[in-house]
């Protein structure tokens, strides 16, 4: 991939669809181009099972007459596929009602020399290399102990690609993005059957785990498995890992986030202001960490994304905006078209080892099943397994049982927040302590 030449077309697509748009009678315009790259090759049981190769573009087009909005897309770059995709979102303009609310975000608001945030490392991987490394993680996994007797499979994925946005206030933007990541499978086998996985991801191939740690990790968790028994519906303790705590807050997200607000549609609705967590828990919102999984320096409207504080001391400081859902609340964008960036929770704990240390009894979340929670209103019930704690420690593995709650309850009844944080996404969280659920099993 020759990356300045892709730059380059891409932002000139982009601006000349903008141009176009407006030379045909739209009163404001914005286009985003994209072009990426990948190779996924899965392998089982010693066999390559798979090999994917990704080469997608497209061209997306959004018009403005008046308060009327259409779009179209098309992943044909040449002169006239572009004419015609313009044409055909000012023929659907045309045809929708007006919104009063519809619009590009505010020039004041874009982004103005937006930092580089160091987000593309492309991983110069091929079919064979990826397949080794792939081999070496299930080998690993297999190794580890005779009871791991299946794989699912061992995957090796490398992707990368650019974005280019441009709109009809002069703004024209972009920047190249990787992800690479390595994941196991296995399946152990001691009287029943036990699967588990891990996985390794990362913008930076030099920065991902090596296969063997990643094989041996998916692993352990599947020994860790074998034996589970049920246990009695009770209350208590619930402990969620890191990798798994990390789902709890992306609930805060939807639940904040602005078509939820504005549709009526939150268990948090109107809750700006409102001390929703206890005192100690901070969260902040950081989209230019160098490096990371949700790093942006603007979002998808070209407005410059900044740090903020969503949560200060338990208090919920605002919402997750884009500037149609803003409009709608009477507030301004938050720089959030296209999702949160970077959502970092305040440890006040140690890791997960310490919190099960300070249980007497809990009941500790190895797995979630189902969808089962209503944003509406906050109702939360999902299946599980997991581990069962004694007295600090883990005692034996835990099958089909029901974790339920409410989350404006289990946000409040936060004990502590882990020190184990889990960078591979874009919520970065330790395990979380609740100190009282429902537990369903018999």
């Amino acid at each position: 991939m020759d990356l300045p030449a892709l730059r380059e077309s891409l932002a000139a697509l982009a601006a000349h669809a903008v141009e176009l748009a407006r030379r045909n009678g739209a009163d404001q315009a914005e286009a985003g181009a994209s072009h990426d790259e990948g190779l996924s090759v899965t392998v089982r049981m010693g066999d390559i099972e798979s090999v994917e190769r990704q080469r997608d573009r497209g061209l997306a087009v959004t018009v403005y007459r008046g308060k009327q909005k259409g779009s179209a897309s098309t992943s044909d770059f040449s002169p006239a596929s572009v004419e015609a995709t313009v044409r055909k979102a000012l023929s659907i303009a045309s045809f929708t009602a007006p919104d009063e609310y519809a619009g590009l975000a505010d020039a004041r608001l874009m982004a103005v020399d937006p930092p580089d945030l160091e987000l593309y490392f492309p991983w110069e991987l091929d079919v064979d290399r990826a397949a080794e490394l792939a081999l070496r993680a299930e080998s690993a996994a297999r190794a580890y102990d005779p009871r791991i007797e299946n794989s699912e499979g061992a995957t090796v994925s490398t992707g990368g690609g650019h974005r280019a946005y441009a709109n009809s206030h002069g703004f024209v933007g972009g920047y190249p993005t990787s992800s690479h990541s390595i994941s196991v499978s296995v399946v152990a086998k001691d009287g029943s059957l036990e699967r588990d996985y891990w996985y390794t991801v990362s913008r930076e191939p030099e920065a991902l785990e090596t296969p063997e740690a990643v094989g041996e990790q998916a692993a352990k968790r599947a020994l860790a498995r074998l034996g589970a028994r049920q246990i009695k519906t009770q209350t208590v303790p619930v402990i969620y890992p890191a990798e798994l705590a990390r789902g709890l807050f992306g609930h805060l997200v939807a639940a904040i986030r602005g078509t939820a607000q504005y549709r009526r549609a939150s268990f948090l609705l109107g809750a700006r202001g409102e001390r929703i967590f206890p005192e100690f828990v901070d969260i902040e919102e950081d989209p230019h960490l160098r490096r990371a999984l949700a790093s942006a320096p603007f979002d998808g409207e070209g407005v410059a994304t900044k740090r903020r504080d969503l949560v200060r001391r338990g208090v919920l400081e605002g919402y997750v905006l884009s500037s149609y859902s803003a409009r709608r609340l009477g507030l301004e964008t938050t720089g959030n078209a296209g999702g949160a960036h970077n959502l970092i929770v305040r440890p006040t704990a140690g890791p997960l080892e310490e919190l099960i240390a300070g249980c007497d009894r809990a009941f500790v979340v190895g797995e979630l099943l189902g969808q089962g929670v209503n944003i509406v209103t906050g109702d939360y019930s999902r299946g599980a397994a997991g581990f069962w704690v004694e007295r600090g420690a883990i005692v034996h593995a835990v099958n089909e049982v029901t974790v339920a709650g409410n989350l404006r309850e289990m946000f409040a009844r936060i004990q502590a927040i882990g020190s184990d944080v889990d960078i591979r996404g874009g919520i970065r969280c330790g395990s979380v302590l609740i100190d009282a659920l429902t537990v369903a099993g018999q």
